[in-house]
């Protein structure tokens, strides 16, 4: 198994612009733009409204499992998240159901698109369009002057409920939506017995190129692309990959789910499990490769930085998954060893005498220990963190978000190169020509440059 390089599918308009969540279509969440510290702020932008998350959190606590202290699998729409280029700063609301363009270097509204339903995740920026899906069950193309070019509605009909403490379509947009090479990807739908549709539509027209109807999911979290396929995070259960030309359903992915996701070329990393915990699943597999403890990571070809609960470490990314699969590959040959013994000193047949099945045990878990010791040896480095909700890494700099703080650290040793106050708790972040953009929970977007800070 193979998770060494970095799979960037080129959708920017400009090596500066973050045109889509978390910058690109494998979620990456990662830009090369150096910011230089400190940073000041230049701007906030106050929403009319706070966000309104489609699920508030998770349940107290899983009784008959014996969890607590669960974590929330679907904060997906807990802030206004925020794309950029040069000029505008972008974002959807899930309150007033309104795409905003603020002016980039003051954060003032130049303008307003409405749908008639929230805009719970971001837009995507490309070539000179906006798309976004809306809980009205349509996805939208919109010009950056804010002039509608296309709507296509992706569930059968236009039937309306109640729904999260709102009027929804019955196939709710809550996947945003990606362009590759002409054509937009989106997905509609939570309730699989209604029918949960993912779409193909040229990006140029909003018309459909293919259609999957699906009947054992729901399409909720940010999708993901690699060269081949589509993945959709389906709310708290397992994603499901789709073949990008076909539509075809290739497989459910196993792992506890969740809606935050990367992809590393197909390898992808899903979480947090309930329990707070990633999950590597390779290229292919279906089942969970390994588990890190944490709530959000960034892939590099060097390094797995992996961010949660009480803290933030940087994991030898080679080193790992060589020692990883060694490990694995022991334990099943241990536990081969450990049957055939039991069978030997029942009478019977195995392969070798008994005494030199004990001596390949004993050779096989001292071999074991080598491997559990440098499996620690992975960890680069390690540091307390308060900042469990967001993550991104912009040049060398760490950025990462908590409640009422947005701070930066080093990615080569994780010293604090930076911290600034915000209002709320931090949920997105973005970094564009010089700017960081920090989103929270409150509707309050901040601003941050270098220098004069405008």
């Amino acid at each position: 198994m193979r998770l060494v390089a970095l799979f960037l599918l080129p959708i920017a308009a400009a090596a500066a612009d973050w045109p889509t969540y978390l910058r690109d279509a494998a979620r990456s969440g990662i830009s090369g733009e150096q910011l230089a510290f400190p940073l000041k702020e230049a701007w906030v932008h106050r929403s009319p409204h706070k966000p309104r998350p489609a699920w508030r959190g998770p349940a107290k606590r899983d009784l008959y499992n014996k969890h607590f202290g669960l974590h929330n699998r679907q904060t997906f729409d807990h802030a206004y998240h925020a794309i950029a280029n040069s000029d505008w700063v972008f974002y959807g609301s899930s309150a007033d159901d309104q795409l905003y363009c603020l002016d980039a270097k003051t954060g003032r509204v130049r303008w307003t698109f409405f749908a008639e339903g929230p805009i719970r995740l971001a837009p995507t920026l490309h070539e000179g369009r906006l798309y976004f899906g809306s809980d009205d069950g349509h996805v939208y193309c919109v010009t950056t002057a804010g002039k509608l070019v296309w709507k296509t509605r992706i569930g059968p009909r236009d039937y309306r409920i109640a729904g999260n403490g709102r009027i929804i379509s019955a196939w709710p947009v809550r996947t945003g939506v990606l362009i590759d090479n002409g054509t937009a990807y989106a997905a509609g739908g939570m309730f699989p017995s209604e029918g949960v549709h993912i779409c193909a539509l040229e990006a140029g027209t909003g018309r459909v190129q293919w259609r999957s109807e699906q009947t054992d999911l729901t399409a909720q979290g940010n999708i993901l692309l690699s060269a081949k396929h589509l993945y959709v995070p389906a709310g708290r259960a397992s994603p499901v990959v789709y073949d990008r030309a076909t539509g075809k359903r290739l497989r459910t992915l196993g792992g506890p789910g969740g809606t935050d996701a990367t992809l590393s070329g197909d390898t992808l990393v899903v979480g947090p499990g309930r329990t707070g915990q990633l999950c590597l699943i390779p290229s292919g597999w279906n089942k969970v490769f390994a588990t890190l403890d944490g709530t959000h990571m960034i892939v590099t070809p060097e390094r797995f930085l992996v961010h949660g609960l009480g803290e933030m470490r940087a994991i030898n990314h080679p080193n790992f998954l060589k020692w990883e699969a060694e490990r694995q590959s022991v334990r099943v040959q241990i536990n081969q060893l450990d049957g055939q013994i039991k069978n030997a000193r029942r009478g019977k047949p195995v392969p070798k005498p008994l005494a030199a099945l004990n001596i390949d045990l004993a050779t096989l878990k001292a071999r074991l220990a080598v491997i559990e010791k440098e499996l620690l040896a992975c960890e680069l480095w390690k540091r307390p963190s308060d900042y469990p909700d967001a993550l991104i890494l912009a040049g060398d700099t760490i950025f990462v978000g908590g409640k009422n703080v947005v701070a930066a650290f080093s990615v080569g040793n994780g010293v604090e190169a930076w911290r600034h106050a915000v209002k709320g708790r931090v949920f997105g972040m973005a970094v564009a020509h010089g700017r960081l953009l920090v989103s929270t929970d409150e509707g309050v977007i901040h601003c941050f440059r270098a220098g004069d800070a405008r």
